[in-house]
């Protein structure tokens, strides 16, 4: 049943256009922190600073790494979804997206120095599957919460993992960059779900964050997927 059969009809109308207004603004801001992640990265490598972070990375424990990214990522996620003002919100997403954009740099390079058009065939398998999950989700309009539950743990044992294979050396192969494809899809399912149904109508950046987030985690492991390939 509708969340809004049981307003009167120009009630109901109303909200309805909220709604839709709200699912456009948080698409458009998925676009706008795509292009800007991608002309980050270009800026990054065509101004050389890239190669700076790759010494910087290379010279520090790739847990330290995460664990910053980590950091960054929980103050970006509390501006974006908890600050009042359009301003901190925004700050929000454009931290996120600086720091996904410095943790991708040595993947980046690394399937750069493979062959030419690697990152840009990931890319394009990536926007392939995110366009097929977001019409299942806009067509059937069903409610994926369920899936919180299975993401939340999921992404413990993912990190614990991580965790392992740095500590101990332990080489995370193709299955496991598979596994984390399906998982990503799920997280994709799960956060268009909650655009069309949960957040609230002026939160579209925060829900842009969400749905950038997993995108961007799709993106990391067909990149890698397409790397161990190339081996």
């Amino acid at each position: 049943m509708s969340q809004f059969s049981h307003i009167i009809p120009a009630q109901r109308a109303s909200l309805v256009e909220e709604r839709a207004q709200f699912i456009v603004r948080t698409y458009a801001h998925l676009l706008g922190a795509i292009v800007a992640f991608t002309l980050f990265e270009v800026a990054l490598f065509k101004s050389g600073l890239a190669y700076v972070i790759l010494q910087v990375i290379g010279g520090t424990s790739w847990l330290l790494v995460l664990g910053g990214f980590m950091v960054a990522s929980w103050v970006a996620s509390h501006f974006a979804h908890r600050v009042e003002n359009m301003a901190g919100q925004y700050f929000g997403l454009a931290l996120y997206i600086a720091a996904q954009g410095i943790l991708f740099v040595p993947l980046l390079a690394i399937a750069n120095s493979y062959a030419d058009g690697i990152i840009a065939s990931a890319a394009g398998v990536t926007l392939l599957g995110f366009a097929g999950l977001t019409a299942v989700a806009f067509i059937t309009r069903k409610d994926f919460s369920f899936l919180r539950s299975f993401l939340l743990w999921g992404g413990i044992v993912a990190m614990l993992l991580v965790v392992a294979a740095v500590l101990f050396g332990i080489h995370l192969g193709t299955f496991f960059s598979v596994a984390m494809v399906g998982f990503a899809g799920a997280a994709i399912l799960y956060d268009t779900s909650n655009v069309l149904h949960h957040f609230p109508s002026n939160r579209y950046v925060g829900a842009a964050l969400q749905l950038f987030s997993s995108v961007a985690l799709m993106f990391w492991y067909v990149l890698r997927i397409f790397i161990a390939s190339r081996d």
